[in-house]
């Protein structure tokens, strides 16, 4: 038993050593997020002067075949309940994510057109294009070294996209990356804009296991030019549950615009 032991350890540190940067990715976007979710959101926005800005949410969340449903309804403060976003993110690299959001002043769901990907998600230092996967096939990945954060072995990689189309739907040039070797989340990132010269700072602050799936409960994105913070979002989750038996037709267009 010992010796299967070892063997097997040695066999995972052999395969880890001898792993790509494109493989790693990979891993990162096949990692388990568990489906039919249900979670309560809290968005936190915080200016240059640290005044603050306090929004809850409810979110769902599905898996329909290889692609993933997600729907956020806005429940306070006033200015911005009811509003709802719905995005269908497609696992085919080749077909454009489709995202919707309901304005209730407006009375009207708004499509989100591939050139506004790279603007703020309601305000926050998240983009839309932020609000789904990456695409594998669209980065090139370059492991640069393997620092040790908060205890826990990563890989640092250089993500490169591979044509201006990805550039200018996420707004980024280029990003560094930081995948925890034991689970591969991704719990740092540096993402370079491409307009303003400009950095955004992702970090996630709570990662925890949940139903064995590890589960971000908290993250932060900070966007800076040179040492100087412009802007400050803190996404907060919490009562998150897992395989709750959400209906497909939960996700539409008519949804945003009925409401919970």
């Amino acid at each position: 038993m010992f010796l299967k032991s070892l063997l097997l350890s040695t066999l995972t540190i052999t395969s880890l050593l001898a792993i790509t940067g494109q493989e790693i990715a990979q891993k990162v976007h096949d990692r388990d997020e568990g489906d039919n979710v249900t979670s309560k959101m809290k968005m936190i926005l915080i200016d240059k002067n640290k005044n603050k800005r306090v929004r809850d949410l409810k979110v769902f969340t599905k898996e329909k075949g290889e692609d993933t449903l997600k729907l956020m309804f806005f429940l306070t403060p006033a200015d911005v309940k009811n509003t709802a976003f719905l995005t269908y993110d497609y696992e085919d690299s080749d077909r454009d994510d489709d995202q919707w959001l309901y304005l209730p002043e407006l009375q009207k769901v708004k499509r989100i057109a591939s050139s506004d990907k790279s603007s703020s998600f309601m305000g926050s230092d998240f983009t839309y294009s932020d609000m789904t996967s990456r695409n594998v096939e669209d980065y090139t990945y370059k492991i640069m070294k393997e620092p040790t954060i908060k205890g826990h072995k990563t890989w640092q990689m250089l993500v490169t996209p591979k044509s201006e189309k990805t550039i200018a739907e996420t707004g980024y040039t280029k990003s560094i990356i930081f995948v925890r070797q034991d689970n591969f989340v991704i719990i740092q990132a540096l993402n370079y804009i491409k307009a303003g010269k400009k950095l955004k700072y992702m970090m996630v602050k709570d990662l925890e296991l949940i139903n064995g799936i590890w589960t971000v409960k908290e993250m932060q994105m900070i966007t800076k030019k040179g040492k100087k913070m412009l802007h400050k979002s803190v996404f907060k989750f919490s009562d998150i549950k897992y395989n709750q038996d959400l209906d497909e037709a939960l996700f539409t267009t008519r949804t945003l615009e009925r409401g919970l």
